[in-house]
């Protein structure tokens, strides 16, 4: 069945991807003029310009203006249309949809994303950020206060150049519109929940416009006694300074109160080796288990033309992260008959961090050699200030006590007094680059793009009695082509670099130099039915060299006076099929299909969904005005995780203990009617075949994820 879903998937997005114009779309144009794509009028354009489910740019890939068939790297962008139709409203469910992201859920609030077997790191905020300081993210993200999130899929040097050779995800804010504009909706659905949104912006006068954006949301949950209180608000204010220079301030406010979260999740085996199977609302935190996380972004931005082929935009970013935490755990292998040998594990954590981000730079164009290049130079610097801070109860007895029944559990356990063994971190980091690029029309339809960025990177403090000094200073290049054969058909190739600094050291106790992952990818891009449908297929492949591993030299001594040797790290390939916009009049569509097989880490192969397919459509009905019809559907392949061997006693004693997850479909539909121009309502229904599904098996433990769930949402635009 997992095969035959596989071809199937492949078949059709390939089949997509290649079909004829003519086969696909019943009112292409009559002919193409061939400078179609170089004679292109720039101009300024502020708000919602992109239309369904297709956009024309992903500034995250580059600093050039180009348009995304013209970027030699796997990109895709998630629209505001596609975030409205599905009520994609935070990061994990909009990333769901994206091609080539696995979404990790290994707790309610906290996830890894992955992409191409690595970790993704690297998020961003209209270009500018620093990589996750934990590797994963904390609370429920809103979608609100973004017009759209693009994915850059593999090594991105040029804009980030450390982390892993994974992907890139920028968000895109939301700035003034060029009309007025307020747009209204309340939301309801399962489990009480409540969400009420409003988005409004205006021109002030002829120096200021301004949007402000505003989510109120509560809601239970299938999980027991978890429940989330959110606040966002966003404030944009834009001046314009004169005809080429404007100056802009706005700030992000989230507020995500959560309540009965779960840290850690549920054992997924028994003592006997065999699989747990708990109701899926089945939750291990206590009924005192609370996270609060709160978020803020101030965001300065200036920018100038000097003409109309060369400008100046500088950013200046300061983040900030503050939680708060009472957090119960659940650890152990409960007996098969009676449920028993669990262990609870309470903790109270705080965090604070800040980051400070400046980024400077200039592009332009410029004649050589009688053809038009582009180029771009900038600054960078970035700092990363991390304290958190951990508390048990060792003492009260109430810090460690012996679980009843999972099934039967109502989460009442005294709640600890949080004052022993005190540990935390405190690390700072400091990211200091200089990138350039040049896009050079080498011969008719031949482009090439050079650059690199130099990085400096130091980092220094110590966490959980673990020291963190490091610093590094690395250079990464970046080389891409394209060649266009025709106006609607481009082939590409691309070879870029990222680092991560490593805190080991070797045999002469020297820090091992920085582990580097390289991402080279080749494919194809066609741009049909006037730019309405962009279309790629590529084929990748990644190496991490100089990975570090045990030194067997030293395997007997100490785990401190251990000693380590770069090595061989994760390697995939594979190839990626992403197909977004309108295929036929009234037909919107994103589908994604990725294949890659994971070499160097079998336990990394075994959790990492190898095949994904992603497929998000809406349908405007002719004979019924105003009526929109959706599907929203991922599948992954089979995944599975070892976890030990059964222990003596059991006549299966010594066996391989395999936790497995087989291949699943997640299937979310939509329907919305538009009474008029102003007012129209949404319905969703999520998981419609009512599948249970481990989230993630990223971690040990796991949880189920939503059954079928519902939601209608009125919108009013003024």
């Amino acid at each position: 069945m997992n095969q035959t879903m596989k071809l199937t998937t492949l078949s059709c997005a390939i089949y997509l991807a290649l079909l004829p114009v003519s086969q696909l779309h019943a009112e292409t144009a009559s002919n193409t003029d061939d400078s179609a794509h170089s004679d292109v009028e720039k101009i300024e354009v502020k708000g919602r310009y992109i239309q369904g489910y297709n956009a024309h740019s992903a500034s995250g890939a580059s600093r050039l203006d180009l348009a995304i068939s013209d970027i030699p790297q796997s990109v895709s962008v998630i629209t505001d249309a596609q975030l409205r139709d599905f009520q994609l409203n935070d990061i994990n469910a909009a990333l769901d949809t994206a091609t080539g992201i696995n979404v990790e859920r290994i707790e309610t609030d906290r996830t890894y994303y992955t992409a191409r077997g690595f970790d993704v790191t690297n998020f961003q905020v209209d270009g500018v950020g620093l990589p996750l300081a934990t590797g994963n993210n904390h609370a429920d993200e809103d979608t609100a206060i973004y017009d759209r999130v693009e994915v850059i899929r593999g090594a991105n040097g040029l804009m980030t150049g450390v982390g892993n050779p994974s992907a890139t995800v920028n968000f895109i804010r939301k700035r003034p519109t060029a009309d007025n504009q307020l747009n209204l909706l309340a939301s309801y659905g399962s489990w009480n929940n409540l969400r009420l949104e409003a988005d409004g912006s205006a021109q002030l006068n002829d120096t200021f416009a301004a949007r402000v954006v505003a989510v109120k949301q509560t809601k239970d949950s299938y999980l027991d006694r978890y429940q989330t209180d959110k606040t966002v608000l966003y404030a944009f204010i834009d001046a314009k300074l004169s005809d080429d220079t404007s100056l802009s301030v706005s700030h992000s406010y989230i507020n995500n109160d959560a309540e009965g979260n779960n840290w850690g999740a549920l054992p997924l085996f028994y003592t006997d080796g065999s699989a747990t199977d708990y109701d899926t609302s089945t939750n291990t935190s206590a009924n005192w288990s609370n996270w609060l996380v709160i978020k803020q972004n101030t965001v300065v931005e200036f920018s100038h033309y000097f003409s109309d082929n060369w400008s100046l935009r500088a950013t200046y970013s300061h983040k900030t992260t503050d939680e708060d935490t009472e957090l119960f755990y659940v650890y152990g292998t409960p007996d098969k008959t009676t449920e028993l040998g669990l262990t609870g594990y309470g903790s109270e954590y705080d965090l604070d961090d800040q980051h400070n981000l400046a980024d400077v730079y200039v592009n332009g164009d410029f004649s050589l050699f009688g053809r038009e290049h582009q180029v771009v130079v900038g600054l960078n610097y970035a700092k990363l200030d991390y304290t958190d801070s951990s508390l048990y109860d060792y003492t009260t007895g109430n810090g460690f006590p012996p679980m009843p029944d999972l099934n039967t559990w109502d989460g009442n356990t005294p709640k600890p007094t949080f004052k022993d063994a005190p540990s935390g971190s405190d690390v700072s980091a400091t990211q200091k680059a200089a990138y350039f690029t040049g896009r050079f029309n080498l011969f008719e339809d031949f482009h090439l793009i050079a650059g690199g960025r130099f990085n400096d990177w130091q980092a220094e403090g110590e966490s959980y009695s673990k020291v963190q000094d490091v610093e590094d200073r690395q250079f990464i290049p970046y080389v891409g082509v394209t060649y266009r054969f025709i106006p609607e058909l481009l082939a590409y190739a691309s070879y870029t670099e990222t680092f991560k600094a490593q805190r080991e050291l070797d045999i002469d106790d020297n820090t091992l130099a920085p582990v580097t992952g390289e991402s080279q990818e080749i494919g194809l891009k066609s741009e049909l039915f006037n730019g309405n449908l962009i279309t790629t297929l590529a084929y990748f492949d990644i190496q991490q060299t100089n990975l570090a591993t045990p030194d067997p030299r030293t395997s007997q001594l100490p785990p401190t006076e251990r000693r380590y040797i770069g090595a061989d790290g994760i390697g995939s390939h594979g190839f990626e099929v992403d197909i977004a916009g309108e295929i036929y009049p009234g037909l919107n569509a994103s589908i994604g299909y990725t294949d890659f097989d994971i070499t160097g880490d079998d336990k990394v192969a075994g959790y990492t969904p190898s095949q994904l397919f992603k497929f998000a459509a809406t349908y405007d009905l002719n004979f019924i005005e105003g009526l929109t019809f959706g599907v929203n559907m991922r599948w992954q392949d089979d995944i599975h995780r070892s976890q030990g061997i059964v222990a003596d006693g059991f006549n299966n004693a010594g066996q391989e203990i395999i936790t497995k997850q087989n291949a699943y479909a997640i299937v979310d539909l939509m329907a919305k009617y538009r009474f008029n121009d102003a007012v129209d309502l949404t319905v969703n229904a999520n998981n419609v075949t009512d599948e249970k599904y481990l989230t993630s098996l990223y971690w040990a433990q796991g949880f189920y994820g939503a059954p079928a769930n519902y939601s209608a949402t009125l919108s009013w635009r003024l």
